[in-house]
């Protein structure tokens, strides 16, 4: 028997994860993060997180376990918040909650558990852990969830071995609707409530109202893109883009369609916000120049500019769940990737530069923006 700090958001993911813990004879303790306190962007009825609290609080009544509420908001804003503060004033897109798993859940959450004399720390992921012996040393292996509609693993993707070690997941192997079947044979009083969405432990928010708590308003023009290139030659790639847009945008043939409040307020592939009519299709944003604060945008979800081939990950933003699993410099080996949550996993080949990781794709992504994760699965 272990013991067995459990994140309890509320919902019946962690609920039914506790649940199955203590089946298990586990000692289980369940503690619910609070990581917020600036409720004034928080749309109330999408994620309040009062009536989270309250929920998870009844369901460790029921289940008989000690409860209790960590407050970590300040490292959240430090760790978080900020991050996505930086990453849109640079014209990039942030995933907060990747680095929301790496900096909050498994990191100073892993640490109060430690401090508690917890063995492990569980969450209600869907994404499973293995453990495979080599040279009698043992490694973790992060795996997708059984249920492919609700695998999370990518956004456990900048988990470390030291993390891995000590976490547990007791729903990898269930489908979400057995997880239900679960919640309701047990009358969990959250078998219905429907999945939280927007920003890790945040809620549902006003993003724009949001970002301009510390980015200013700053109006500049949104260039429509021409829809063909007029017989010319498709325009080269950056391999190592170090704007948000992957072509030089300026050389293609266009013309100003509106304003905008500020480009770091946009991200490729955006179709709301713009508040431009009149057009045959949708306007998508398909460059963001930061500099010179101009939004592109291309007619129909098909544009060209909207697709590329490849991608490029600077030397120190690449991760390895595992480090022997690390690549070598000119080597080439095939993966699996995707580049966005429940997105279908893509052929692609991925090449050690000196520098980073070049991914070429075996088919044009639709979307792909500076300051996303990459995952890359065997």
């Amino acid at each position: 028997m272990a013991r067995v700090v459990v994140g309890l958001s509320g919902g019946v993911d962690s609920s039914v994860a506790a649940h199955l813990l203590i089946e298990e004879g586990h000692d289980v303790i369940g503690i619910f993060m609070r990581n917020w306190h600036d409720e004034s962007v928080i749309l109330h009825d999408e994620c309040p997180w009062v009536d989270d609290s309250n929920d998870a609080m009844l369901l460790a009544d029921r289940l008989g376990i000690p409860f209790q509420v960590i407050d970590l908001s300040i490292d959240y804003k430090t760790r978080i918040v900020n991050y996505m503060f930086n990453e849109y004033g640079q014209g990039r897109t942030p995933n907060p909650d990747i680095l929301c798993n790496r900096e909050i859940k498994f990191d100073l959450f892993l640490k109060a558990a430690m401090s508690l004399g917890a063995d492990f720390v569980a969450t209600g992921h869907y994404c499973r852990k293995e453990v495979v012996k080599i040279e009698n040393v043992e490694h973790y292996q992060l795996k997708a969830g059984i249920d492919p509609g609700k695998d999370q693993s990518y956004f456990l993707c900048q988990l470390n071995q030291d993390q891995l070690s000590k976490a547990l997941f007791p729903i990898g192997h269930l489908k979400k609707s057995e997880v239900r079947a679960i919640a309701k044979a047990y009358d969990f009083e959250n078998a219905d409530k429907k999945d939280s969405q927007g920003l890790c432990f945040i809620g549902k928010v006003k993003l724009p109202i949001f970002l301009q708590q510390q980015l200013s308003v700053k109006h500049g023009d949104i260039i429509k893109v021409a829809n063909n290139l007029n017989g010319n030659p498709p325009i080269e790639q950056r391999e190592y883009p170090e704007q948000a847009a992957p072509y030089d945008l300026e050389e293609v043939e266009g013309e100003k369609v509106g304003q905008h409040n500020g480009a770091h307020f946009f991200t490729i592939g955006q179709r709301k916000g713009l508040q431009i009519g009149g057009m045959k299709a949708p306007l998508f944003v398909v460059g963001i120049d930061i500099e010179k604060n101009i939004v592109y945008v291309g007619e129909g979800e098909e544009h060209w500019a909207l697709f590329r081939k490849s991608l490029f990950i600077q030397e120190h933003e690449l991760h390895w769940v595992d480090p022997l699993d690390a690549m070598k410099i000119n080597e080439k080996r095939q993966f699996m990737v995707r580049i966005r949550y429940r997105q279908p996993l893509q052929v692609a080949t991925l090449i050690k530069k000196s520098n980073g990781m070049l991914i070429e794709f075996d088919k044009s992504q639709r979307g792909i923006a500076c300051g996303q994760f990459a995952a890359w699965y065997l």
